[in-house]
C-alpha cells in the first residue's frame, strides 16, 4: 500500500523570494507555492517567474511541490497554467472550482503536463457538487478546503468549533473518500494561538482529513504530530496484522486479540496506519 504523507501542507507566497528559499529547509510534507491569494495583482508576473524557476531547480528535496495558479477566469490564470505545466511540479492546484465543467476545463488546459490535479473546494456551489467534482477522475488526486472563502461566501463567522463549516467539511470528506482522493483541511488564521490550532487539527483528523493547510512554519510541527499515527496506534496496527498472519487465523473474518474482537476491517485500517507510518519515516529520512 503506497501512501504519500500530506499532514502539513504549507502555503508559501510566490512573490517572496526569501520565503521560497526558506521553504527548502522546512519539514512540511508538502508546499503550495502560491500565485493566487498571497500575491498582489502587480506582483503576479514576478511570482509566476520565481515559482516556476524554483520548481525547475528541484530545490525542495523529497517534499511534495504544488503550484496554486490563479483562477482560469482571471487575467493570469491561463498563463499561470501554461507556466506551471511546463515547470513540472508534483501537482497544480486550481482555485474556485464550482462544478464538473470547471474540472474538465482545468484538465484541458493542463495539456500534456505530468502533474496531478488538485482542486480548491471553497464555494457553496463546490460543496453542492462535491461528489461529481471528486468523481471527475483523470489526474485528480486531492481536494483542498478553502475555509476562509467558504466563511465569506456563507456570510458566517469563524468560531472555535467551526460550526458554520461542519456540514461542508463533512460533505467534502465523504466525496473524497467515495472516489479514493486525499482531502486536506483548511487553514487556521490565528498564528499565535497554538492551543486553538491543535484543537482544530484534532477535529480535522477525527473528521477524516489527511492533513491541514498551513499559513506559517510554526504550525508545521503540530500538524505533523497530530495527523500522524502515534506509537501506540502503530504498535496496535502491527499486532493486528501479525495476528491475522498466524496460520490458525488464515481465512478468518474475525479473531480475538488481547480480549477484543478484531475483524478484517480493522486489519485494513491497520494496513493504512502502518503504510502511513512507514511513509512518514521514509520522508523524514530523506
Amino acid at each position: 500500500m503506497k501512501i504519500r504523507p500530506r499532514r502539513s501542507v504549507l502555503y508559501m507566497p510566490g512573490s517572496n523570494a526569501r520565503a521560497l528559499e526558506k521553504a527548502a529547509t522546512l519539514p512540511a510534507d508538502a508546499l503550495i507555492l502560491d500565485l493566487e491569494d498571497a500575491v498582489a495583482p502587480d506582483a503576479k508576473g514576478l511570482a509566476r517567474t520565481q515559482v516556476c524557476a524554483a520548481v525547475k531547480d528541484r530545490r525542495f528535496g523529497k517534499r511534495e511541490i504544488v503550484i496554486r495558479i490563479n483562477g482560469l477566469d482571471t487575467d493570469w490564470g491561463h498563463d499561470d497554467m501554461a507556466a506551471a505545466a511546463e515547470a513540472g511540479p508534483d501537482a497544480i492546484l486550481v482555485p474556485k472550482v464550482n462544478d464538473l465543467v470547471d474540472v474538465e476545463h482545468a484538465e484541458q488546459h493542463m495539456g500534456e503536463a505530468r502533474a496531478a490535479l488538485w482542486l480548491m473546494i471553497e464555494t457553496p456551489q463546490a460543496i453542492f457538487h462535491a461528489n461529481e467534482i471528486a468523481g471527475a477522475g483523470g489526474r485528480l488526486a486531492c481536494l483542498v478546503m478553502g475555509t476562509n472563502d467558504l466563511v465569506k461566501e456563507l456570510r458566517a463567522q469563524h468560531t472555535p468549533g467551526r460550526e458554520a463549516l461542519l456540514a461542508s467539511l463533512n460533505l467534502a470528506v465523504l466525496a473524497a473518500r467515495a472516489h479514493g482522493l486525499t482531502v486536506i483541511d483548511g487553514v487556521y488564521n490565528e498564528i499565535a494561538d497554538t492551543a486553538g490550532f491543535e484543537a482544530v487539527c484534532r477535529q480535522g483528523r477525527a473528521m477524516g482529513f489527511d492533513g491541514k493547510t498551513l499559513i506559517h512554519p510554526s504550525q508545521i510541527e503540530g500538524a505533523n504530530r497530530i495527523f500522524a499515527p502515534d506509537p501506540g496506534e502503530i504498535a496496535r496496527a502491527r499486532a493486528i496484522l501479525a495476528a491475522f498472519e498466524k496460520p490458525e487465523n488464515k481465512g478468518k473474518g474475525a479473531i480475538a486479540l488481547d480480549g477484543r474482537m478484531v475483524e478484517l476491517l480493522h486489519a485494513e485500517i491497520a494496513k493504512q496506519t502502518v503504510a502511513l507510518a512507514d511513509a512518514i519515516e521514509a520522508l523524514g529520512a530523506a
